[in-house]
């Protein structure tokens, strides 16, 4: 028993720790992605300025947790009258200040791979509690070779500590089954934490505060007498009661009138018991839903404590029944502008690309088909084969209502969304879907336990053939890594992360070529070292020698890209984000 103990840490250690040279590997590697710079800026704002004037569209909680690691660098002190956009102040900080961001990244980044870490851990706990240690095993396996997971886990981004944090409070309101009162209360922090990360987890707050009632239920129901079962009968005296005299037979029990007279009736006991588990398990709904919204306040009072706030001139309301949303939600009115912000921008028309076309506009199964695309072909067998255990498994079936409904709400609202940007927008699945996924160690039948193994090793495999490529990554069935970008854009492949990869890449195998550049991110490629022209600037024809294309701006190329390409020959790849081509 002892020795099973130890490889099973061995096991969990072993899979945690590749997860996390991974990730670390990726946040030394990466320059800065799109995002990233806005909310270096924005952490240094709350922590030296105290204000909310910058990125008020996310909540603040996830760039607090990047300032916890910006406070062990000598950032500086940024303007307060800084004039320029949130993206401006990002490269400033980065660029212009006389930071070291490859520093302040990795600083910011680890924050979150810790968080990612710790994640994990409650996969494992989860699964173990709903499907055993093995369960455990499988679903941690799943987790921790998710390149999605590892992509984003070892970024400074807010979406694998929003899904993180939500997966969380699932998993506490599954514990409160057995003990209530101390974990639905810790679900109610969660909960908070979450929706102070990003709003979008706020569809899963219904269902979260349902099942937070459903599970005090089961509690109260648990600790209430049970009736006597057919084998038992309803009397069972002793046969021989201890008098002071010793021993002796029992007298008779005496049956009257009056005796059964002061028993309540059975109905009204029942009843009664009904009325209690009723009211315990509203009060259960109602205080972990308090907590979420103390928790969000909490938040924005860390940040201002004066909650000096002015809603932006001409923000758009609604109106209708998400306006009437917005206006009753119990928090500050800086989050609620956020949300309206948030709206603002989804009634723009964006670009999107998929399967190698590109579009205006938004298609509903953009995010089901990127899914397919850049999740592991042994992952989705598992994730479906889990579900459907779930289901049929009468005794997991309300196992399965903490795990299966919320990861289906999540990503129908996703999937109505109208950017068409990347798979992180479902980054909850890998997360509960392990879950899920860890279920099938409870099918006892000797081939799919072996299928199963082989799945879960088909995975990792896969997983450990893109390293450190995570970010581009696409499984087998659409051409692996390297073919990401014929599929799919932005965050999915091209998230302007590889200029660091570039500049060596210019440096090693192309020294003194005259180089033009067409990048799309956040960096600022002469920072590099990359002494790159732009090829927009001259004429086509005068566009010759080493021509680099950040593959986002090819699949949404504009007509002079296009003509620039008609006469160029790929010849190389940059961290397979970026093509570079000879003219």
């Amino acid at each position: 028993m002892l020795r099973r103990r130890w490889l099973y840490l061995v096991a969990v250690v072993a899979m945690l720790g590749q997860m996390a040279f991974a990730m670390v590997t990726t946040a030394v590697q990466l320059t800065p992605t799109i995002d990233e710079p806005v909310y270096l800026a924005t952490a240094e704002v709350y922590t030296q300025q105290h204000s909310l004037r910058y990125n008020p569209e996310h909540p603040p909680l996830g760039k607090l947790i990047m300032a916890a690691g910006l406070a062990f660098e000598d950032v500086g002190e940024l303007d307060p009258a800084y004039p320029g956009s949130q993206s401006a102040l990002g490269r400033h900080l980065l660029y212009e200040s006389g930071n070291n961001p490859f520093r302040l990244l990795l600083a910011a980044r680890m924050p979150i791979i810790l968080l990612t870490l710790l994640f994990g851990l409650v996969v494992l706990a989860f699964a173990r509690d709903v499907a055993g240690p093995v369960g455990g095993l499988i679903a941690l396996a799943l987790y921790s070779f998710s390149p999605d997971v590892i992509a984003h886990g070892s970024l400074a981004t807010l979406d694998v500590p929003a899904a993180g944090l939500l997966f969380t409070a699932f998993w506490l309101v599954w514990r409160g089954r057995n003990r209530p009162y101390r974990y639905l209360p810790l679900a109610g922090l969660a909960l908070g934490a979450a929706l102070a990360t990003r709003a979008s987890m706020l569809p899963a707050v219904p269902l979260l505060v349902l099942l937070a009632a459903l599970s005090m239920w089961h509690a109260q129901r648990a600790r209430e007498p049970q009736p006597p079962t057919a084998s038992e009968p309803a009397d069972n005296p002793p046969l021989e009661e201890t008098t002071e005299e010793g021993t002796a037979d029992a007298p008779p029990k005496e049956t009257t009138e009056e005796s059964t007279a002061d028993a309540p009736p059975k109905e009204t006991t029942v009843r009664s018991a009904t009325t209690k588990r009723l009211l315990s398990s509203a009060a259960a709904a109602v205080g972990t839903g308090l907590i979420a919204v103390a928790v969000v306040w909490i938040v924005y009072l860390a940040v201002d404590p004066h909650l000096r706030w002015t809603t932006p001139a001409g923000l758009p309301h609604p109106g209708g029944l998400k306006g009437l949303a917005v206006d009753w939600l119990p928090f500050p009115q800086a989050y609620r502008d956020g949300l309206l912000m948030q709206f603002k921008l989804e009634l723009r028309t964006y670009n999107g690309f998929l399967l190698g076309h590109g579009y205006k506009g938004h298609l509903w199964f953009y995010l089901p088909a990127a899914l397919v695309i850049k999740t592991p072909l042994g992952m989705l067998a598992l994730w479906a084969a889990g579900a459907l255990t779930m289901i049929f498994i009468p005794r997991l079936r309300v196992a399965a209502l903490y795990v299966l409904p919320v990861s289906a709400v999540l990503l129908l609202v996703a999937m109505t969304g109208s950017r068409s940007y990347g798979t992180r927008y479902a980054i909850f699945l890998p997360l509960f879907l392990a879950v899920a996924a860890g279920t099938v160690a409870l099918v006892r039948i000797r081939w799919a336990q072996v299928t199963t193994a082989l799945l879960v090793l088909f995975v990792a495999v896969s997983s450990l053939r893109t390293f450190p490529y995570y970010l581009p990554y696409s499984n087998e069935a659409f051409g692996g890594t390297a073919d990401t970008h014929l599929n799919l854009h932005d965050s999915n492949v091209d998230w302007g992360q590889d200029l660091a990869r570039l500049a060596q890449k210019l440096k090693t195998d192309y020294p003194g070529e005259q180089t033009w550049l067409v990048y799309k991110g956040s960096g600022v490629p002469a920072y590099y070292g990359i002494a790159a022209a732009d090829p927009y600037t001259v004429p086509v024809d005068q566009v010759h020698g080493i021509l680099v294309i950040s593959d986002s701006r090819v699949a949404l190329a504009s007509a002079r890209l296009r003509q620039l390409l008609t006469d160029a020959t790929p010849i190389d790849q940059v961290g397979y984000s970026m093509t570079i081509y000879r003219r």
